[in-house]
């Protein structure tokens, strides 16, 4: 069956070669958005791979089946590339290349194709040909060692800085570019060189520039935004769950101090001196509650309070669940497409893209015949 996502990117067709991680999360974000994705998946798949069947990164795609290392197996890729808008793969530099399936072997094919290259050091570099993990990306940058408490190790924020953040959404964003570029008069397709380690720095601009003013110290733990401030942070209540506060703004510091049954004794926020004690006063007084009933004094304030929910607890957030922030399609709880558009409402309409299973549909669809052929 066509997809025929009523998106903003309806109509746009994507090739994306399989692979982990960020690569596919960015195609995935590319299929909300409306866009016709297929994935040309490797017999007997990849490492680290989860179920397919609850691999949500595959989902609003299809999915097609060719060895690229059989004789044949490029050439089905080419066919595609013939007649799609955007290519992503996740190779280490060169592969692609190797492989006959390299910017230069689609552009003859397809001169207007946006080629997307999602790695982790880029495609040149002393470093462009290692292995590597978002980890490492975002130790090399100074992101990583920004995170966590002073005197402990960096804390490992997942794979969402680097992997996601730092990579998958700055590809869509160069795609996407790059894309409006080929279809204006006299413009042609390119290649994007969507690099983690490069992301990632980028995601740091604000703070580089507080660094050159002078209002960040390069530690953890001492500064307004990690942790270094009484304000700003997390606390456990008094059954083991934690509270997350935000309060800023003066007028939402007065607002947290009061609802806190502080104000009268916190010492002055101003005090950098005096952190320490006033953490101490926040700390206490958070201990004498539980998660539930410090939720029930702050929501709906402007005290910029919230609990810190699990994953599994999220979904049932009041506003997350009135928003429809988190959807469930076929057994799976996953959040829903963001962003939200007036005119071109994005949805899941689709499950976690089986290997192989839409080969036929895609040949039909796309005009290639050949992708139902033995040689695949």
């Amino acid at each position: 069956m066509a997809v025929t996502g009523n998106g903003p990117l309806a109509g746009v067709r994507v090739v994306e070669l399989a692979g982990i991680g960020p690569g596919p999360f960015a195609a995935m974000l590319l299929a909300d958005l409306g866009a016709d994705v297929v994935r040309v998946d490797r017999p007997g798949g990849g490492g680290l791979a989860i179920d397919p069947a609850y691999d949500v990164t595959n989902r609003n795609k299809r999915s097609v089946l060719i060895d690229l290392k059989s004789a044949g197996g490029p050439g089905r890729v080419l066919e595609l590339v013939e007649r799609a808008d955007v290519l992503i793969e996740g190779f280490r530099p060169g592969v692609a290349e190797r492989l006959g399936v390299g910017p230069a072997d689609c552009h003859a094919r397809n001169p207007k194709l946006v080629y997307g290259r999602m790695t982790g050091w880029g495609q040149e570099g002393p470093l462009a040909h290692s292995a590597g993990h978002d980890i490492a990306y975002i130790a090399v940058t100074g992101a990583l060692g920004m995170i966590g408490n002073p005197g402990e190790p960096p804390a490992v924020p997942a794979n969402l800085v680097g992997d996601y953040a730092g990579g998958s959404l700055y590809l869509v964003i160069g795609v996407l570019a790059a894309l409006q570029h080929a279809r204006t008069p006299g413009g042609a397709g390119q290649v994007v060189d969507a690099a983690i380690v490069d992301g990632t720095a980028h995601l740091t601009a604000m703070i580089h520039g507080m660094v050159a003013a002078g209002g960040w110290q390069d530690r953890r733990g001492a500064n307004l935004l990690d942790g270094g401030c009484p304000f700003y942070g997390t606390y456990e209540t008094s059954d083991g769950q934690y509270m997350a506060v935000g309060a800023l703004e003066q007028q939402f510091y007065d607002e947290f101090v009061r609802l806190l049954g502080i104000a009268e004794e916190a010492p002055e926020r101003k005090d950098m001196a005096r952190w320490g004690e006033l953490r101490e006063a926040v700390a206490a007084r958070f201990k004498t509650r539980t998660r539930a009933q410090w939720t029930e004094v702050f929501e709906g304030t402007d005290a910029c309070v919230a609990p810190v929910l699990s994953l599994r607890e999220a979904p049932e957030h009041p506003h997350l669940a009135a928003r429809g922030t988190f959807t469930d399609f076929g057994g799976i709880t996953q959040p829903a497409p963001a962003p939200r558009f007036s005119a071109t409402p994005t949805a899941v309409t689709g499950g976690p893209a089986r290997p192989g299973a839409d080969t036929d549909a895609v040949a039909a669809d796309w005009g290639v015949p050949g992708l139902t052929g033995k040689g695949a």
